[in-house]
């Protein structure tokens, strides 16, 4: 019995297969350009400078997440106009706690938004979004959801119903 002239391992086909799925163009994305206008006279962005740095920090990365679901060219322009975090602050001896009822203490987000492709507006406006349900069929959050998981359930919802809906 001949022996073929070449054989190609497990190890070799695998590197091939790798090398090919890498040469295929990666999924292209839209950017989010995220801006707080005057933020140190938000209702409630949070107390102390290191809270509200912080909280700033979790919308941007619920905003930046957003990047992905936009077609490629594509910039999402954010003007954070005024934000009001779900629940209310309880002042204690020792430290604050934010606590949430579910009753006028919903998260309300105020923003200006133009998305562009290009040179073109495709969309613009003002805004102001809120969620007086957010804790009706809310599951439980956990680690992975971020420090302001109300917000950022808004923020999807805004986007779903305002900037998806259009680029269909």
């Amino acid at each position: 019995m001949r022996k073929p002239l070449f054989t190609l391992s497990r190890l070799a086909l695998s590197a091939l297969a790798v090398a090919g799925l890498l040469a295929l163009p990666a999924h292209a994305a839209g950017t989010v350009e995220v801006k707080y206008v005057e933020a140190e006279k938000f209702m409630d962005f949070g107390f102390g400078k290191f809270e509200r740095d912080r909280n700033q920090a979790s919308l941007d990365q619920s905003f930046q997440r957003l990047a992905r679901l936009l077609p490629d060219g594509q910039t999402l322009k954010i003007d954070v106009l005024d934000v009001d975090l779900a629940g209310e602050v309880r002042h204690g001896a020792v430290r604050d706690v934010r606590v949430v009822r579910g009753g006028v203490d919903w998260p309300r987000i105020k923003l200006r938004y133009s998305l562009q492709a290009g040179t073109t507006t495709l969309k613009s406006g003002e805004q102001s979004v809120a969620d007086m349900h957010y804790l009706f069929g809310v599951r439980s959050f956990g680690p992975r959801d971020g420090a302001l998981p109300y917000e950022q359930r808004l923020i999807d919802r805004w986007f779903s119903e305002t900037i998806a809906s259009s680029n269909h």
